[in-house]
């Protein structure tokens, strides 16, 4: 098990401040920048759990809110993808300015709405090396997908029907390494036992390989 401490930053995205809890083991090749679903925080006990499996494989985690609580009240901001684009962009630049994590290769894991923000922005930037969507909506950012070059995962709940054809649609657009992980029976939250150890486990297995 690899230990880093958690800490908690703020991060300047034009005339705003985002809250984040940025964590980074010793000697960790890349860092894994969580881009959550609508009405989600970094406080969202599924990405922490996916997190820390995630640290454990020796890689950094930084996890941020895309809007502040004032912006979260008003409901259009949560699916407001462009805007959120704009903002995971932003913050995958403002690491660039932290000497622990500039040099770090760099993955999105993206949930919900923020799989679409996390495709968006990786098909805006070259700077993205690996891209994981959890029960994504990713057919959001179907006008990019053909444009995306880092290697992609989406998970996703074999009992969460709609979701799982969209992201198959969008699968056979994608032109870059890719693979489609179905987690047997699991619905939208992956909530019974065992279904999101076994997202954690796979996501992590992608970005050990891919941010290597």
């Amino acid at each position: 098990m690899t230990q880093s401490s958690e800490n908690i930053v703020s991060i300047p995205v034009g005339d705003v401040e985002l809250e984040g809890m940025l964590a980074v083991p010793e000697d960790a090749p890349g860092i894994v920048v969580f881009a959550h679903g609508s009405g989600s925080s970094r406080k969202s006990p599924r990405n922490n759990f996916v997190a820390e499996v995630i640290r454990d494989r020796g890689l950094g985690t930084l996890l941020f809110d895309l809007l502040t609580e004032k912006e979260d009240q008003f409901r259009e901001n949560r699916f407001d993808i462009p805007l959120l684009t704009d903002r995971l962009l932003a913050v995958t630049e403002w690491r660039q300015t932290r000497e622990a994590t500039a040099d770090l290769n760099v993955g999105y894991f993206g949930s919900s709405t923020g799989a679409a923000s996390a495709l968006r922005a990786a098909a805006r930037t070259g700077d993205v090396d690996a891209i994981v969507s959890r029960g994504g909506r990713v057919d959001m950012a179907e006008a990019v997908l053909d444009e995306i070059q880092a290697p992609t995962l989406f998970i996703v709940g074999g009992a969460d029907t709609e979701v799982l054809e969209l992201n198959r649609e969008a699968y056979d657009q994608l032109d870059c390494e890719k693979e489609l992980h179905v987690v047997a029976g699991a619905g939208h939250l992956f909530e019974d036992e065992g279904e999101l150890e076994e997202v954690a486990d796979v996501a992590a297995d992608w970005f050990a390989e891919t941010l290597q």
